[in-house]
């Protein structure tokens, strides 16, 4: 797969703007960084619902309600996963999450009985979706929101290591070790790039998936050597966000070649829409927080 260079350049453009974007909400505060990812959430599901449709075009007689009400429901596990770290006049985001939490539960039976023409087939989608999207990005908050960190351990070599961290540090590896990944594996499958991953992804390559995996592992090591940080544990949880990230941008794929389309939207030129961007964050940010909150609690 030879180098295009005019899609490099609209990728490259495009990257840089995204990652101004998301540096300004990863590093500015916790406020910046939740609103960012609500918008990624909502677009993520818009995305997701649209390929519903193609895939199921059924899918698209579903009731407005449950159209709104699993991404609300969504939304309100991210607001729980705030741990307390964001109020509005006194008035703790969590708190409100929970009592969305319990509205929404009210809700979604109330359809299931009440509307004899609503299909459980429908339903388990939009829960398929609840739980490949909303979960995923609730993680990411919760690791963000360093409420893991606050568990009293006394563990030795991996959880004590883990000490060295906060959840702005590791929502930040996760991000970045990702997106190096991603610009890696373009990069190394346009020049040497033969043998097909998956049928799921024909452009992906076996020599661009695992050549920007062990860049991306490769650049940690030179950043914890140069920053004599001594911790292996960085590159572990570098080569664990990049592998499952790898998975969650391959399970996109599926889902596009199902629904026969491209890439899931056109929010980014040259990288495509919400999903096409955030896929591997769904994997990854599951995976890295399991292991948190496992090995450190």
């Amino acid at each position: 797969m030879a180098l295009d260079s005019s899609v490099f350049k609209t990728r490259a453009k495009t990257a840089f703007f995204y990652a101004v974007i998301m540096l300004t909400g990863l590093l500015w505060n916790d406020w910046s960084f939740f609103v960012l990812f609500s918008i990624v959430h909502f677009g993520c599901w818009y995305e997701f619902q649209k390929l519903s449709v193609l895939i199921d075009p059924t899918y698209k007689q579903k009731r407005l309600l449950d159209r709104m009400v699993f991404p609300l429901f969504g939304w309100s596990f991210m607001l729980v996963a705030t741990m307390g770290k964001l109020e509005i006049m006194g008035v703790h985001l969590h708190i409100v999450g929970l009592w969305m939490v319990r509205i929404c539960l009210f809700l979604l039976p109330a359809q299931l009985l009440l509307d004899k023409n609503y299909s459980y087939k429908h339903f388990l989608r939009s829960l398929t979706g609840l739980i490949y999207v909303s979960v995923a990005f609730a993680l990411l908050i919760s690791l963000r929101s360093g409420w893991i960190w606050g568990f009293k351990h006394e563990g030795t070599a991996f959880p004590n290591s883990l000490a060295i961290f906060n959840g702005q540090i590791i929502v930040i590896l996760v991000i970045v070790s990702i997106w190096i990944t991603d610009t890696m594996a373009y990069i190394v499958g346009s020049f040497i790039g033969k043998t097909p991953l998956t049928s799921w992804s024909p452009k992906k390559t076996w020599e661009g998936t695992v050549g920007g995996i062990l860049l991306s592992i490769g650049i940690a090591a030179l950043v914890v050597y140069f920053a004599h940080l001594q911790s292996v544990e960085f590159i572990i949880l570098v080569a664990i966000a990049a592998i499952s990230g790898t998975i969650g941008d391959l399970v996109e794929s599926k889902f596009k070649r199902m629904a026969n389309v491209k890439d899931s939207g056109s929010f980014m030129p040259g990288h495509g829409g919400f999903l096409d961007r955030f896929d591997s964050i769904l994997f990854a940010a599951p995976v890295v927080w399991l292991i948190c909150y496992f090995l450190y609690r």
